[in-house]
């Protein structure tokens, strides 16, 4: 169906019905506002403030095609290439999981615990687009953070995002669950958002999750859900210093369990605590 002209409310408002379907009213409105934003830089009083808004016959096709991936699932941050994530704006790509509000709120339960401490050593095992290492780097100008990722194309987005946001930060490429422990147990924070999606899982999830985003940063075998926080509980007991602490997003059917594997590391003080949806999502445990 061709767009009855180029101005843009009511090219806002043809893309809105098109996308409505699949996304419903609200986020098919938020959707095109975002597209409208990233591609032209209007916002959403600018746009109900001016009314002679053409666009040229280029940045309709921009619009166009950007509509054309939305219908077929693809996640608006792999189009627009950015997202927003506690306060600063990340670029991702396709390759590297899409960072998730509910680490936002992990980001700041650790700000909140260590923003009066003098020096930190932490770890960010598992980075991805490099949020929560950068974040925390920003946020705790004192702390000396270190983030760690198999994927090639998670350390070199990270490298950007950091250089993007003049955040200083370490990286290493390697395979968390065959890291050796520090020699010298001078870390005092790790933090990890691991793989944790059970294939059997998913049924329950969304298209332009399934079909888009990284399975190795998502899923895990459902006879062994748990791999990655053995592996890095036992690594966090051998690496930790006295009173160090790691801190963990779950897989909210596994909070028991979570906190039961760090126990059996050698852990203390396991906490589990709840997303804004009142769902586990949380693990900390101390070394003692």
């Amino acid at each position: 169906m061709k767009v009855p002209s180029n101005d843009l409310r009511t090219i806002r408002s043809f893309y809105q019905n098109q996308l409505e379907p699949i996304y419903g009213k609200a986020e098919a409105a938020q959707l095109i506002l975002v597209l409208i934003r990233h591609f032209f830089g209007f916002d959403r009083t600018q746009l109900a403030l001016r009314t002679d808004i053409r666009l040229s016959e280029s940045e309709m096709l921009k619009l166009h095609f950007a509509v054309k991936d939305l219908l077929q699932h693809k996640p608006v941050q792999y189009i627009t290439g950015e997202t927003e994530f506690f306060g600063h704006s990340f670029l991702v790509k396709p390759g590297v999981l899409i960072p998730r509000p509910e680490t936002e709120q992990l980001v700041d339960m650790i700000i909140k615990r260590f923003d009066q401490s003098n020096s930190l050593s932490i770890w960010d095992l598992g980075t991805g687009s490099g949020c929560i290492a950068i974040s925390l780097a920003l946020a705790l100008p004192q702390a000396k953070v270190t983030a760690f990722d198999l994927n090639e194309d998670a350390i070199d987005l990270t490298k950007v995002n950091s250089q993007r946001l003049h955040a200083t930060i370490s990286l290493q490429q390697t395979d968390v669950l065959e890291m050796s422990p520090t020699e010298k147990r001078k870390v005092n924070v790790i933090v990890s958002n691991p793989p944790y999606v059970r294939h059997s899982e998913r049924l329950k999830m969304k298209k332009n999750v399934l079909n888009f985003e990284p399975e190795m940063a998502l899923f895990v075998p459902d006879e062994d859900p748990l791999l990655f926080y053995r592996a890095i509980a036992k690594l966090a007991h051998q690496s930790l210093a006295e009173q160090g602490e790691i801190w963990f997003e779950i897989n909210e059917a596994f909070g028991k369990e979570t906190a039961e594997v760090c126990e059996n590391a050698g852990l203390g003080k396991v906490q589990i605590y709840q997303d804004f949806h009142g769902r586990d999502r949380f693990v900390s445990a101390l070394k003692l």
